[in-house]
């Protein structure tokens, strides 16, 4: 749905998308799970959340996250000092950063609030790691049974990495050899995002709906490459739907990802503007969710394509009484 789910979420995946939604969870318990392989397989990307329903229209849960590039090559040692080249000097690295979430979301009235707390660590191999911190705050409002408006301030208080460098003193001479220059330890702020989205379901029969999402993020880290972009602040437009049957099978798609480009196409001239369109597919069996996501679908984007695969494990007490009691009945000296 091109990233246009923070009035949507509801599930355990409300760690990332938007804490609030962890006050609509049903479940006394849901486990979820989500790989991705981004750009053609370069990168990988991994979530592993769990939330708790609590009594009192909230939830708590505890997130996981890695994005990185492994088996990446460091050359640093392939030319011996006689200028010789020496391939079995090559060893892999990888690069990755790791999230560490504790969410909380509650339902007052109308209003959903919630909040997660994140651990950052960022490794570069042996080379250097990071340490940071931050903040998320996000709410949802619901106008109707089919109006939700939604709001998520990301990284609120900014979030600081402070990098330490690892690197052994022949690295240093290595990287010092060839003109590189030598890294030093700093430290890294990420400025605060608001995500804004607005929800709309249109019931279709007794069995199937339509639901839309448009979303606006809102960077202020200065000018990116967007439709609407100044010194101010960035406004990034996105728009997904999802057409549902019986709540058990849906189909998704979405388009985002605007971008004014220079173009090298001798039959125009200027800028054109590419976006990324996405589609995928979901289905809800008793207790398990499974979603895929293929992304980028035309090269109107440079950027190459992804896939996405979520599961969700949907577990209640009420369950685990039921599967006692008919043990109980077939086997009564159990």
């Amino acid at each position: 749905m091109a990233n246009s789910y923070v009035a949507t979420t509801n599930d355990v995946y409300s760690i990332f998308w938007n804490p609030a939604g962890l006050a609509e969870v049903e479940e006394d318990i849901q486990i979820g799970y989500k790989h991705a392989e981004y750009f053609a397989g370069i990168a990988n990307y991994d979530f592993g959340g769990v939330a708790f329903k609590g009594k009192d229209s909230s939830s708590l849960a505890f997130g996981v996250v890695r994005f990185g590039v492994d088996d990446i090559a460091n050359t640093l040692y392939l030319v011996e000092p006689d200028g010789t080249v020496d391939y079995d000097n090559i060893t892999l690295f990888s690069v990755a950063d790791y999230a560490f979430f504790g969410s909380y979301g509650k339902q007052m009235g109308r209003f959903s609030l919630g909040g997660s707390a994140k651990i950052i660590h960022r490794r570069v191999g042996p080379f250097a790691t990071a340490w940071g911190f931050g903040l998320d705050f996000g709410a949802k409002y619901r106008i109707s049974s089919r109006f939700m408006l939604a709001a998520l301030a990301r990284d609120v208080t900014s979030t600081f990495n402070a990098w330490s460098i690892t690197m052994t003193e022949e690295d240093r001479e290595a990287l010092a050899a060839t003109g590189n220059e030598l890294p030093e330890n700093s430290i890294e702020i990420t400025l605060p995002k608001l995500l804004l989205g607005v929800n709309y379901i249109q019931p279709l029969g007794t069995n199937m709906f339509l639901r839309s999402e448009l979303g606006i993020d809102l960077f202020f880290d200065g000018q990116r490459n967007a439709l609407i972009s100044s010194e101010l602040a960035t406004i990034d437009p996105h728009i997904g739907l999802e057409f549902g049957f019986k709540n058990i099978f849906f189909v998704r798609a979405g388009v985002g990802n605007f971008q004014d480009e220079e173009t090298f196409d001798p039959r125009q001239t200027g800028q054109v503007t590419t976006f990324q369109p996405n589609v995928g597919a979901g289905l809800k069996l008793k207790y398990v969710s499974i979603d895929y996501a293929f992304t980028d679908l035309t090269n109107s984007s440079v950027a190459p394509y992804s896939h996405l695969i979520s599961m969700r494990f949907d577990l209640n007490k009420d369950l685990f009484a039921k599967n006692l009691a008919n043990e109980a009945e077939e086997d009564p000296a159990e």
